[in-house]
């Protein structure tokens, strides 16, 4: 009897032992497939989602780039919270030490990542949408389509010759997938927060629009390479435009030309009939030359006040100028610069 007892009880043993394993054994498999870390990386990485791909894509990104091991767990967690056919474009984060869970529930939330993008030192729209390709979810064509649209840019108080001027260098935020509208209404955003009414003033006193503002700046940047010049630059350039003088501002001839690679400006470039010539036509030319930076928009409202009319670089290729207040002082300072030329050998 005694025996049939410790029998019984070494089954119940035996019994309440194998479900105790049994139990670690699933709680460990469940902690393995859900909460585990899986991804043999040392610093955050990104996967991208985007409208063409599709559930295996995104598996073989993670395999190649986040270094996921087991491949075939991710899967049937992913089935089982049916993201498979609920897949969210977007950029997403893949930190050290991440679980196939804590991944899936920001993919499912389409929890992404912001993007920081940076434009600065660009001269035409087509270069920016260069740039933008290449950081953001939508092509190049897909901007340019509402960049190059009239009556689009209209509606936002541009023109395709003027738009460059509401794109503020700068580093920004936003999501990888943005919609190339929603971008735009961004950078409008962001262009109507740096015009301010002080600087709506400024323009104002100085008889000139933002978007002139953004021109006369484009002409200043691409004049001197010396950004201490801006102000003594953009106070010649107002004087002309006050006095009702053509600006005769080299750069806008380079860009009628289409060429800014330009070392020597020479009379036929002065006869190119187009409206950013401004030998010929006064005033300011119809867009910006450039994306004009905010120290050049600055150095526009903020000129210097002084009587200088001319100016012609110096001799030392320094990048400066000389300026100068009469014809007779500025013929002198372009001989000066012209010999050098002669002396150099550039045609």
């Amino acid at each position: 009897m005694s025996s049939q007892k410790i029998s019984k009880r070494s089954i119940i043993g035996i019994i309440v032992g194998i479900i105790v394993l049994l139990g670690v054994g699933v709680g460990f498999w469940a902690y393995r497939l859900l909460y585990a870390p899986d991804f043999d990386i040392q610093k955050t990485t990104y996967v991208f989602v985007d409208d063409s791909k599709n559930f295996e894509d995104l598996c073989r990104q993670l395999v190649d780039s986040a270094h996921m091991k087991r491949t075939g767990d991710f899967k049937m967690v992913a089935q089982q919270l049916k993201y498979p056919e609920n897949m969210k474009t977007g950029r997403y984060a893949v930190e050290p030490g991440m679980s196939h869970i804590e991944l899936l529930k920001q993919l499912r939330r389409g929890q992404q990542t912001a993007v920081r993008i940076t434009f600065n030192n660009i001269r035409f729209i087509d270069d920016l949408a260069d740039r933008l390709d290449d950081q953001l979810m939508f092509s190049k064509e897909d901007i340019l389509t509402y960049l190059r649209d009239p009556e689009y840019l209209k509606t936002i108080g541009f023109t395709p010759e003027t738009v460059s001027a509401m794109f503020i260098p700068n580093t920004y935020e936003v999501y990888w997938n943005i919609s190339p509208e929603r971008f735009i209404q961004r950078m409008k955003k962001e262009y109507d927060t740096f015009w301010t009414d002080a600087r709506k003033q400024k323009a104002s006193q100085i008889g000139l629009t933002p978007i002139e503002v953004a021109i006369l700046a484009s002409i200043v940047e691409e004049e001197t390479a010396v950004p201490d010049e801006y102000p003594v630059v953009a106070g010649l350039y107002i004087n002309r435009l006050h006095k009702g003088m053509l600006l005769q501002a080299d750069p806008t001839l380079k860009f009628a030309a289409g060429d800014f690679g330009l070392k020597r400006i020479l009379n036929i470039h002065k006869e190119i009939d187009s409206s950013y010539n401004t030998y010929i036509y006064t005033g300011l030319p119809p867009g910006p030359l450039r994306m004009p930076s905010v120290r050049s928009m600055e150095a526009v409202l903020n000129y210097t006040n002084h009587n200088y009319i001319y100016m012609c670089a110096k001799e030392d290729f320094s990048g400066r100028h000389n300026f100068a207040v009469t014809l007779a002082e500025h013929n002198r300072n372009a001989n000066k610069y012209r010999a050098e030329l002669n002396r150099r050998g550039i045609r």
